[in-house]
C-alpha cells in the first residue's frame, strides 16, 4: 500500500495478485508484496476485473467509483487506486485475520 498525491487529489494504492476461477472470491494473504485474493470470475472480457473491482469497493467500504484500475488490466498483479483515505484501508487490512500472522 502507498499514497499518491496531494490535498483532494490523495489516494491509496493497492498492489493486487489475482487467481481467477475460484470457487469463491477471498484475500487469501500476501505474495510478493501484494494482497492476493482469488476471484470468482474468470479472465475473459474483464469479468476478472470488475468482480474485483466491486470486491474491493464492498470490502473497503467505497462506492465503485473510488476503486480505479490504474495498471495490471491484463495481468495476474495488478494496481488499483482507492479514492479514500489510508487510515481507512488500514483499518480494514488490520480486520483481515488471514493477514495477522
Amino acid at each position: 500500500m502507498r499514497i499518491e498525491g496531494r490535498g483532494s487529489n490523495q489516494r491509496v494504492v493497492l498492489d493486487v495478485s489475482v487467481s481467477p476461477n475460484a470457487k469463491k472470491t477471498e484475500l487469501v494473504g500476501w505474495h510478493d508484496g501484494a494482497l492476493r485474493v482469488r476471484l470468482a470470475a474468470p479472465p475473459v472480457d474483464g469479468a476478472a476485473n470488475e468482480a474485483l473491482r466491486k470486491w474491493l469497493a464492498k470490502e473497503i467500504g467505497l462506492s465503485q467509483g473510488q476503486v480505479e484500475l490504474i495498471r495490471g488490466a491484463s495481468s495476474r498483479r495488478k494496481q488499483w487506486a482507492l479514492a479514500v483515505d489510508a487510515p481507512q484501508v488500514e483499518a480494514w487490512l488490520r480486520r483481515q485475520p488471514i493477514l495477522q500472522n
